[in-house]
């Protein structure tokens, strides 16, 4: 398959108004993908659009309607909603499409298209690269007439349905009440989803990063800057504090003491409590290659196992679709939990966090360090030119570094896929050496990339 040039690992991504996250750019997405996914039956094909709270998304949304309606396709408006959401009410409102507008946890200057299809779930990197063929081609070809165009909707209940979804996911005698809850909503997506479905499950809910203003998501709140729930947690005195991200597809969990739980621990406490109760499928956890080593011996204690893949939700949901796992994610707080969803959702992982805390009785720090993350080091190295991952140099640190861990440890080196830059990872149970084998890596990479 050639080198895409459109779509990266978690569809099209760019600082808004420039290439490729272009009003342009977006009209064709809507063209070539409304084609494709535009049966040949006289039925009338719909696609649903999300997006988060950028300023840039009154820009690319308008310019994807534009194309889906071009080529036929109805469309209903959703406007803020997390990306969970949107996979979900595509697949329930029986769409052949899904669009969610959002950059997830970058800043407000960055947006992105990401597309579902039917079933709900993120396209694959085959079914991208046909929608760029189709962006590529001529795009007058197999435009509806005047009388076939599609028709455009808001629908104003889509937050309501995904709030009641949410809730569905615990046993209908769960309760909060008597839990004071801090919600971070990094002034994005789940803005008002989430609040919403915490206070409907009785939780006293205490509302952080809830007011934005086109600019200010992610901005200093959210999982990607969790000083801001650590102190609203110490504030307002609260059991629990729940940090999601831009899209609300990632979580991070906040203790009473201030301590953060990171995606790795939540998938720990998930699969230890399902494991206990009969419900883990697959007898595992799949997680990615950067998920910490003391998860795996966690589970490894518990006679349950780790698989991992390439760096990505999208992989790890494919290989739990593959080998029927119904619980993985990864270490930023991506939880992806097959029962519910077909996506990281940060509001119904924060749910199941929750509903262990009022099963055990216990407080949340209790529960938040259910393994000793192992020592891990991590290193981004910046280059101009040249492939220093395949320097001879670059090798023999690589190899050298894994003989000196002598399988006590793991080293990963690999190339970043949305910019220049090498990623080294190396963890093992000493500190001093995971840090010294990271230093000479780096040093090597940056002696191959002069």
């Amino acid at each position: 398959m050639k080198k895409r040039s459109y779509f990266g690992t978690d569809g099209i991504r760019g600082q808004a108004n420039q290439y490729p996250m272009t009003a342009e750019v977006a009209l064709r997405v809507g063209l070539a993908a409304g084609k494709l996914f535009r049966s040949a039956d006289d039925r009338r094909h719909l696609v649903v659009i999300g997006k988060d709270t950028r300023l840039s998304g009154y820009m690319i949304e308008p310019a994807l309607v534009a194309g889906f309606t071009s080529v036929g396709m109805d469309v209903r408006l959703f406007g803020p909603l997390p990306t969970p959401a949107v996979a979900m009410m595509t697949r329930s409102m029986r769409a052949d499409l899904g669009v969610m507008i959002s950059a997830s946890h970058n800043n407000f200057a960055d947006n992105g298209i990401k597309l579902f299809g039917p079933d709900g779930y993120k396209l694959s990197d085959d079914m991208e690269a046909r929608i760029e063929a189709f962006m590529d081609e001529g795009l007058q070809e197999g435009l509806a007439t005047p009388k076939q165009l599609g028709r455009v909707a808001r629908m104003d209940e889509a937050q309501a349905r995904y709030v009641e979804i949410v809730k569905a996911t615990l046993p209908r005698a769960m309760s909060f009440a008597g839990l004071r809850v801090v919600i971070d909503c990094a002034h994005g997506a789940a803005y008002k989803v989430a609040p919403t479905a915490l206070y409907e499950l009785g939780a006293e809910v205490k509302e952080v990063g809830v007011s934005p203003n086109g600019f200010n998501i992610n901005e200093e709140s959210g999982s990607t800057h969790p000083a801001a729930i650590v102190a609203a947690v110490k504030e307002y005195r609260a059991d629990i504090g729940i940090a999601l991200d831009g899209d609300a597809d990632r979580v991070l969990i906040c203790d009473e003491r201030g301590q953060i739980v990171d995606g790795d621990q939540i998938m720990a406490l998930i699969a230890s409590a399902w494991a206990a109760q009969g419900r883990l499928q697959g007898d595992g956890v799949v997680a990615t290659v950067m998920s910490n080593l003391g998860l795996e011996r966690f589970l490894a204690g518990k006679g349950l196992v780790l698989e991992r893949t390439a760096v990505g939700d999208r992989y790890v949901m494919a290989r739990m679709r593959e080998a029927g796992f119904n619980l993985g994610g990864e270490a930023s707080g991506h939880i992806i939990m097959s029962d519910y969803s077909t996506t990281g959702d940060g509001l119904i992982a924060a749910l199941q966090v929750l509903a262990e805390l009022v099963r055990s009785g216990k407080r949340m720090s209790s529960l938040a360090r259910q393994f000793e993350p192992v020592p891990q080091r991590l290193e981004n190295v910046r280059f101009a030119h040249g492939k220093p991952m395949e320097h001879a140099q670059v090798k023999a640190a690589i190899a050298e570094a894994e003989s000196r861990l002598n399988g006590a440890g793991r080293v990963l080196v690999r190339a970043s896929g949305t910019e220049p830059l090498i990623r080294i990872m190396a963890e093992g149970d000493d500190e001093k050496l995971v840090r010294q084998l990271v230093s000479d890596i780096a040093g090597a990479v940056r002696d191959a990339a002069q």
